[in-house]
C-alpha cells in the first residue's frame, strides 16, 4: 500500500507516546487524552494499512491461479 499512509499512521502513533508521556509529565490529562486518540488512530491506520496490503496480495493471488487454469484450458 501507499508508503506515505503507512508513514502516516506511525507517526501518529509515535506522536500520540510522546503526548501521553508529556501528559504525565505535566499532569494535564487532556493531553494525555490527546495522545491516547492519537496513538489508537496510528494502531488502526497501520492495520487498516496491512489489511489492504493483504487484500491485494489475494487479489494477485487469485488471478494468478485464474490465468493457470485458463492456460491450462486452451
Amino acid at each position: 500500500m501507499a508508503l506515505d499512509d503507512k508513514i502516516q499512521s506511525k507517526g501518529d502513533e509515535l506522536k500520540g507516546t510522546a503526548k501521553e508521556k508529556i501528559g504525565e509529565a505535566t499532569d494535564s490529562q487532556d493531553l494525555k487524552n490527546e495522545g491516547s486518540s492519537d496513538k489508537a488512530k496510528g494502531k488502526l491506520g497501520q492495520v487498516v494499512e496491512g489489511l489492504k496490503d493483504d487484500v491485494k496480495e489475494a487479489t494477485s493471488n487469485l488471478n494468478d491461479k485464474i490465468s493457470e487454469v485458463a492456460d491450462k484450458n486452451k
